[in-house]
């Protein structure tokens, strides 16, 4: 498993060349294969990579249906809030782009009359029912180093648990959704897009002697690890 680090000069031109560089990836396999897989994640600069795709030339012609999306995690809100990856990644991409709904498999929201929980096993019934591989996962991160709803503190999810419910996160709202650590593991390519000073210390310690002490450094993938990062955030480790 190799490691590639690409660094920038600010978040938006993390977001551009991430986005670029997902056409060439999913070129790559859709060249072997019918569909692809393919976990984004929310966030500024997370979102800000949708809208790139979707501004990007390649989107004009490209073959969207070919390509199932999931979301690494979920604030578990009503349907219509603001809060939802989903909405979010909608307004900036799914909006401008053609692609059926069938390729979208967003996370259950708060007024489908589950609870947190049935909802956890509900989507987790359907994962495994689809038994998706994902050829790509991009990922965000905190400040505080977690990545989609894992967050540091947090007991480990069980082995062979691919979905959790978060029920107390400590950054609102509270109630979350989220792919676990073997979930994301399983991706043959683990892309980060980090950007912000505020990310700088969390980044360090990913690159450092205890990675495994945050979120953020016990995610590869199991082909190749991307990050795609700007100077700010990565100053403290390579004083870019």
């Amino acid at each position: 498993m190799s490691v590639l680090v690409n660094r920038f000069k600010d978040g938006q031109s993390v977001a551009r060349n991430a986005a670029q560089e997902f056409f060439v990836k999913m070129d790559e396999v859709l060249a072997t294969k019918a569909e692809a897989h393919v976990a984004i994640t929310g966030g500024t600069v997370g979102i800000a990579t949708l809208a790139e795709i979707a501004a990007n030339e390649r989107a004009v012609s490209f073959d969207f249906n070919r390509i199932n999306f999931w979301w690494g995690d979920e604030r578990f809100v009503a349907a219509d809030s603001g809060d939802r990856n989903s909405l979010q990644a909608q307004n900036a991409l799914f909006a401008k782009i053609k692609i059926d709904s069938s390729k979208l498999h967003p996370f259950p929201s708060s007024d489908n009359g589950l609870t947190l929980d049935e909802a956890a096993e509900q989507f987790a019934a359907y994962f495994a029912e689809i038994r998706p591989h994902f050829d790509l996962v991009f990922l965000g991160m905190g400040p505080d180093g977690h990545i989609n709803s894992l967050f540091p503190g947090k007991p480990t999810p069980a082995p062979g648990v691919q979905i959790i419910a978060e029920h107390d996160s400590p950054k609102p709202p509270a109630q979350r959704l989220s792919f676990t650590y073997e979930a994301m593991n399983a991706a043959d390519e683990v892309w980060f897009i980090v950007a912000g000073a505020d990310k700088a210390d969390a980044v360090n310690i990913a690159f450092g002697d205890d990675p495994n002490s945050l979120p953020v450094g016990r995610v590869h993938g199991k082909r190749k690890t991307v990050w795609f990062v700007d100077q700010t955030a990565g100053t403290t480790t390579w004083g870019c």
